[in-house]
């Protein structure tokens, strides 16, 4: 597992642990965690969730009135330093 993989499985255990559900989403260049967050959060917990999405390259926090507030956090992937990087066609 990359260590990109390492961080994103560790930061959605620590919510999980924190009480809060995450769903993890691949996507190209990156990976995202998400949890919604109930509105009764103790200030500690908060605290400990800060804590654990520092640890991402970035994250934020979205609220509606419709869907309540989803707790984001994005990890980069690696560029990978060999193979077809330029893509098809490329030469030096």
């Amino acid at each position: 597992m990359s260590a990109s993989g390492v961080s994103v499985a560790a930061i959605a255990a620590r919510l999980s642990a924190a009480g809060l559900p995450t769903r993890v989403e691949e996507h190209n260049r990156f990976t995202t965690v998400e949890a919604e967050v109930p509105e009764t959060l103790s200030a500690e917990t908060w605290r400990e969730v800060l804590d654990v999405v520092a640890d991402a390259d970035r994250f934020g926090l979205m609220a509606t009135s419709l869907n309540g507030r989803t707790l984001w956090a994005v990890v980069r992937k690696p560029v990978p330093m060999t193979g077809d990087v330029g893509g098809p066609g490329y030469q030096r």
